[in-house]
């Protein structure tokens, strides 16, 4: 399908890409995993042609169809969220224009025995096909499926699209990917703007899906689930294991132990056949032997171990200052946008050393409770807080809101109190940042670059209540480990947003689910939440069941009993269908005979010893006899179609 054969690519006079070189199948999905910086996203432009390599090749077919999610936010239309995610189907819209502009031509036309009607008939047919055949008679459906696993609710397809928030956006530009039956999909993060219940629809979505992917994601559960084969990016060269995210990582380091090993009695042969040739190479006697031993040297193919970035974070939080028992009360809190509530007056109580959770679908009010207790955004409501709180804050956008025209060094010394600014480039080297990588400018850094000076940012000043919204969005899956095990050993109060479930697992002692404008606590992690969301999915699945089931036999109990009489013109068009049926089925079925005749006939001389052993001198006859099985199984093929469709007119007619 896809071949990427040698690519090289260089930025800034560094390699980005050394000989990059693999195949894309029908049916594989494929998990894209490395470091930030590494080049995944880069990758992805390269196969969808937004960039050009330097060397190499990335070959397709010429009707080769790519579909390519990126992080870019595209501009917001002014369609409703239906008819934008609908403009996805262009030949499906193309075809439904021209089937109902024949069957109107159909129907007022009465020359049914003519040349020019036949051929109207026979495009008709073809273009049904086609449209059946990229599922035009489903796509509706389809679209609903896709919106509604997406998050949407049938209330939202009619809205403008640019009054929904940006993540929103970006579900309708991944419903339109998903829906348009590409060849391979180009993913980068798409889950980056999902809640939880919305990836873990994505990932059965793609699990089924018959079309090749290549999929970016740090959620490591989400790339394990939706993915069949990993390709590993270090250092600018590709390691391909044909193996889910999870079997990977134990796959990649039993081969990196078993090249270590081989590497390690490798160098001890070689040591050992050197200093043979050191000892003899000056004795005539032996100097033969010295010379075959160096010969012996030449041939050795030198074992390498495959590069490995082991790189990462050091650091963890200071102990969190001593506060009272009762880090903050809300009560009654309450907040609306227009017409829109989003928080219906919440009680909660949040104490001291708890580990909390909120989950739920976007636009339930998540990040709008965070705003109201970090960044004093308006409301209703009353908040109480304890004694000796000190807030630290990780915003959805922290990475995005740093100062561009600083330089790194500059972003911690002039956020730093005295006492720490003198050790800044230490702290910053415990975040990967060293040497001249301090005085580069903010503006020029990766995604994940900027986390992770966001969270050093969070460094500088004593903390008991950290807050973080979706801190896991930029950071590679070594970042997210350190991070990870520093929250669990914090001491502090900690309140967290991530729909990042490998990254939630054990995290939290405490879990909110914020559903229309309220909250249910779950006394539990992310794992028990999942588990009892999923039962009250279960139950939802099987009431929504019984309720159709009803609705259907409402429906069949106030069906017409009686049919419409048809028209005198469009019984004569339901004849002539009839006819153009038989003739094309009779058409086929003499096709069909002739070419078994001639099978037969082949088959006789290959029975007759004399005339095979005569003709099996002919290269030519086993590749024509081949080929008239294969044309006699497709003329099969058509006739029985075309039987199909005769039996269907036939049907009609009655």
């Amino acid at each position: 399908m896809l071949s990427v054969h040698q690519v090289s690519l260089s930025f800034g006079g560094s390699d980005l890409f050394k000989g990059i070189s693999f195949q894309v199948n029908s049916g594989d999905r494929i998990g894209l995993v490395g470091r930030n910086g590494a080049g995944k996203s880069t990758l992805l432009k390269l196969i969808a042609g937004r960039y050009r390599a330097d060397s190499g090749k990335i070959s397709y077919p010429s009707d080769f169809s790519i579909g390519f999610l990126t992080q870019d936010m595209p501009p917001a239309p002014t369609a409703s969220v239906w008819d934008e995610a609908a403009s996805s189907f262009t030949e499906i819209k193309r075809l439904e224009a021209d089937i109902e502009s024949m069957t109107a031509e159909m129907g007022t036309r009465t020359d049914y025995e003519s040349d020019a009607y036949m051929e109207l008939l026979d495009r008709f047919h073809h273009a049904q096909e086609r449209f059946q055949h990229i599922g035009g008679y489903t796509y509706q459906a389809d679209l609903e499926r896709v919106l509604l696993g997406l998050g949407f609710k049938s209330t939202d397809f009619h809205q403008p699209l640019n009054s929904f928030s940006g993540g929103w956006q970006m579900r309708v530009e991944l419903a339109k990917i998903l829906l348009q039956h590409h060849d391979v999909l180009l993913l980068d993060e798409p889950t980056n703007h999902l809640d939880i219940e919305s990836i873990l629809w994505l990932e059965e979505f793609l699990a089924e899906s018959n079309q090749a992917i290549i999929l970016v994601s740090h959620d490591r559960t989400f790339l394990n689930n939706a993915t069949n084969r990993t390709l590993e990016i270090v250092l600018g060269k590709g390691y391909d294991y044909n193996v889910p995210y999870f079997k990977y990582l134990t796959l990649r380091e039993e081969i990196r132990e078993k090249q270590r090993q081989a590497k390690a009695n490798q160098d001890k042969e070689i040591k050992h056949t050197q200093e043979l040739v050191d000892r003899f190479r000056a004795k005539a006697s032996k100097a033969s032997f010295a010379q075959s031993l160096i010969k012996k040297l030449d041939r050795i193919e030198v074992i390498e171990v495959d590069d490995e970035d082991t790189r990462q974070m050091r650091f963890k939080f200071p102990p969190a200052p001593h506060s009272g028992k009762i880090m903050a009360r809300l009560h009654g809190i309450h907040k609306h946008y227009g017409p829109k509530h989003v928080l219906r007056g919440l009680d909660l109580e949040f104490v001291r050393g708890q580990k909390i959770a909120f989950v739920g679908q976007n636009g339930q009010g998540k990040s709008t409770l965070v705003k109201i207790l970090t960044e004093a955004l308006a409301y209703e409501g009353k908040i109480e807080w304890g004694h000796q709180v000190q807030l630290g804050y990780y915003a959805q956008n922290q990475a995005e809101v740093l100062d561009g025209t600083k330089t790194v060094l500059e972003t911690i010394e002039d956020a730093a109190p005295d006492e720490i600014r003198k050790n800044a480039r230490k702290l910053l080297g415990n975040f990967m940042f060293a040497g001249d990588d301090v005085e580069k400018k903010v503006r020029v850094l990766s995604g994940g670059e900027r986390g992770r000076l966001a969270l050093c940012q969070l460094m500088l000043n004593p903390i008991n209540l950290l807050v973080l919204d979706e801190p896991t969005n930029h950071l590679d899956m070594a970042a997210k480990d350190v991070l990870k095990q520093a929250l669990m050993q914090y001491d502090g109060t900690l309140i967290v947003v991530s729909h990042d479930r490998e990254f939630m697992e054990g995290l939290c002692n405490l879990t909110y689910e914020f559903r229309d404008g309220k909250i249910k606590p779950y006394l539990g992690g992310i794992e028990y939440f999942l588990e009892q969301r999923k039962m009250e999915s279960m139950r939802a699945m099987e009431v929504a069941g019984v309720q159709k089931a009803a609705a259907a036999a409402q429906a069949a109990a106030s069906a017409p009993k009686a049919e419409a009489k048809r028209s005198r013109e469009e019984q004569k068009r339901i004849e002539a269908e009839l006819r153009y049926a038989q003739k094309a089925m009779e058409a086929a079925e003499r096709a069909y005979e002739e070419a078994q005749a001639a099978l037969d006939a082949m088959d006789a001389e290959v029975a007759n010893p004399e005339v095979f052993k005569e003709r099996s001198m002919d290269p030519a006859f086993f590749k024509n006899y081949e080929e008239l099985q294969h044309s006699v199984h497709a003329q099969f093929e058509v006739w029985a179609e075309a039987q199909d469709r005769f039996n269907a007119a036939k049907t009609a007619a009655q």
